[in-house]
C-alpha cells in the first residue's frame, strides 16, 4: 500500500494518564475520563505500550471496544517491548511516573520481528484489531541510526501489506524527528512539546521537512508538561518534568500579557496555536481529570481573535501563519 496521509481528527485525547501517569487511577476513574472525552466529542485516541506499562492500553482497549469501530481513529506505539522484569520486589514504576507494579520492564527492540511482536501484543492489549495509526516511540533515546535502519522499514512493510493503516514517530527531540521525516517514508508524527505556544524549535527544521515531504503532524504536550495549563500560571509550575528556567517564565508572562490584553484564556490560546500550521492536522491533550477533559475540548472550541495572533507574532513570540 502506497503512503497515504490519514484523516486524524483535530483534538485528541492522549492516554497516558489512564496508565496512572502521575497519580493512579481506579478503573472506573479512568472509564469516567475517558467517556468525558467521548462525550466532548473527542474521535482520536493515542496510546502507548510505554503508559503504565500496558495499562493505558488496556483501559482504552475496553472502553473503545464499547464504541463503533468507524467512529474513532486510534494509534500506539512500537519500539519498547514489554517483559517480565527479574529484578521486580513488589515495587513501582515511579521512575517513569507511572504509578503501577514495576513487574514488567521495557526492552528495545527495533527488528522487524521486534516491531510486528510490539504491534501484535498491542493489539492484544486493546482488544481492537485495526490500529490507524503507529508511531515509532523515542527512537532516539536506543538508536536513532538503527530506527532508519530497521524500525521504519518495518514499519514500511507493515504498512505495504495493510496490517495497519499509517505510520510514523514520536519524539521530543526536534533533529531526530526532522531526520526521521527527511530518511523514511512516514505519513505522520507527534511532537511532543517542541512545537507549543511557549517555544517552537520545531518550526526550523521539522515543519519545514513536514510540508516538504507531505507529513502530517500531531503536536502534543501542548502545555508544556502543565505550565500552559492554567490561564493564571505559577512558578511552581511542572515544566518539562522539572523547575521553569527565568527565560522561559520571562518569555511566558510576555505571552500572559497578550491573552489578558484580548481576554483570551491561556490554555485556549496553547491548544489552538499549533494548528495554525499548514502542516499540523491534530492536537493531543491528556487528563486524568473528568472536568478537565471537558474544559479542554470547550478550549478547543473558543472562538480567538486575528488580532491576538497578529500580536503575537509582531512581539516575536510566534512564527507567522501558514495555514
Amino acid at each position: 500500500m502506497s503512503r497515504t496521509e490519514p484523516t486524524i481528527p483535530p483534538l485528541g485525547y492522549g492516554a497516558a494518564n489512564v496508565g496512572n501517569l502521575f497519580r493512579a487511577l481506579a478503573d472506573d476513574e479512568a472509564w469516567a475520563v475517558l467517556d468525558a472525552a467521548w462525550e466532548s466529542g473527542i474521535r482520536y485516541f493515542d496510546t502507548a505500550p510505554h503508559y503504565g506499562l500496558g495499562l493505558s492500553e488496556r483501559r482504552l482497549g475496553a472502553f473503545l471496544q464499547t464504541k463503533p469501530r468507524e467512529e474513532f481513529f486510534l494509534s500506539t506505539k512500537a519500539g519498547r517491548l514489554l517483559r517480565p522484569n527479574p529484578a521486580y520486589a513488589g515495587g513501582l514504576d515511579t521512575d517513569n511516573d507511572f504509578f503501577v507494579p514495576d513487574d514488567l520492564q521495557r526492552v528495545w527492540d527495533f527488528s522487524d520481528a521486534g516491531i510486528r511482536t510490539s504491534l501484535d501484543e498491542s493489539r492484544e492489549r486493546l482488544g481492537i484489531d485495526r490500529i490507524d495509526l503507529v508511531y515509532l516511540h523515542d527512537p532516539e533515546r536506543h538508536d536513532l541510526d538503527l530506527a532508519i535502519a530497521e524500525a521504519f522499514p518495518a514499519l514500511e512493510r507493515l504498512r505495504s501489506e495493510e496490517t495497519i493503516g499509517a505510520i510514523g514517530v514520536g519524539s521530543m527531540v526536534s533533529d531526530a524527528l526532522a531526520r526521521s521525516v527527511r530518511e523514511a517514508d512516514l505519513d505522520a508524527i507527534m511532537i511532543a512539546g517542541r512545537y507549543t505556544l511557549l517555544e517552537q524549535p520545531a518550526a526550523e527544521d521539522v515543519l519545514p521537512a513536514c510540508r516538504e515531504r507531505g507529513t502530517g503532524v500531531v503536536a502534543a504536550s501542548v502545555f508544556n508538561s502543565g505550565l500552559l495549563a492554567k490561564a493564571e500560571p505559577t512558578r511552581d509550575s511542572r515544566y518539562e518534568y522539572g523547575g521553569v528556567p527565568d527565560e522561559i517564565w520571562d518569555r511566558l508572562q510576555r505571552i500572559v500579557a497578550v491573552c489578558r490584553a484580548h481576554d483570551v484564556p491561556l490554555p485556549a490560546a496553547a491548544i489552538q496555536f499549533p494548528l495554525r500550521d499548514a502542516a499540523t492536522r491534530s492536537v493531543v491533550v491528556g487528563s486524568s481529570r473528568p472536568e478537565q477533559v471537558r474544559q479542554n475540548a470547550a478550549l478547543a472550541a473558543t472562538d480567538i481573535p486575528h488580532e491576538f495572533w497578529a500580536e503575537l507574532e509582531d512581539a516575536g513570540l510566534i512564527p507567522a501563519s501558514t495555514d
